[in-house]
């Protein structure tokens, strides 16, 4: 028995994968030998081969597509809300822009949605102007979580939560920019958390 090249049968099935995730049926012999290049008759051992194997169910044809093509990547929309500033509090008016669909197996499940990065006070957390910052709402935020803060005044920031400073009574939110704000923090006596960061996207 002649030995079946690894790479042709790689080849047969990544060309079954992508002709199914495309049609949504599987390909002919002849599809496939045409897609791949090579002689039907070859197409039809390799087959064979790939069917022994348990990657795909072909009897004299493709009776199915590999289970791997027939998988569905699971998504969460996203609504894209405007801007969040990274320095000092400021009114907001959220509206939506789009709704960005996020794989499952990237960003987890969760109630996200996302914010354009506006101001340097986070540039040390790796966030900078114009980044995307995929938030989650309907959380706890624990001590050391970026969040989306909501002070008494109706004015929201994206900062480190730092914890609670007992002696002087208030909320204490970092900024991460020693080079420009070295140890400031913003200091409240309360704050709603509207969601903690969990992504940024951005340009390379």
């Amino acid at each position: 028995m002649r030995t079946k090249d690894q790479g042709t049968l790689d080849a047969i099935l990544k060309f079954v994968n992508k002709y199914y995730q495309k049609n949504r049926v599987a390909p002919t012999i002849t599809d496939v030998a045409e897609g791949v290049g090579v002689a039907r008759s070859t197409t039809h051992r390799y087959l064979q081969e790939l069917s022994e194997r348990g990657v795909l169910n072909y009897d004299r044809g493709i009776l199915s597509a590999p289970e791997s093509a027939k998988m569905k990547t699971a998504y969460v929309s996203a609504p894209l809300v405007g801007s969040i500033q990274c320095g000092s509090p400021e009114e907001e008016q959220e509206y939506v822009e789009e709704y960005v669909s996020l794989p499952v197996s990237m960003f987890g499940k969760g109630e996200f949605y996302i914010l354009r990065a506006k101001g340097d006070s986070m540039v040390d957390a790796g966030i900078e102007e114009d980044d995307l910052l995929v938030i989650e709402r309907n959380c706890p935020a624990d001590v050391g979580d970026i969040v989306v803060a909501l002070d008494a005044n109706g004015q929201n920031t994206l900062k480190r939560y730092t914890g609670y400073d007992e002696n002087k009574g208030c909320y204490l939110l970092a900024y991460e920019n020693e080079a420009k704000y070295p140890g400031k923090v913003i200091k409240v006596k309360s704050f709603t958390v509207q969601g903690v960061a969990r992504h940024v996207l951005k340009t390379l």
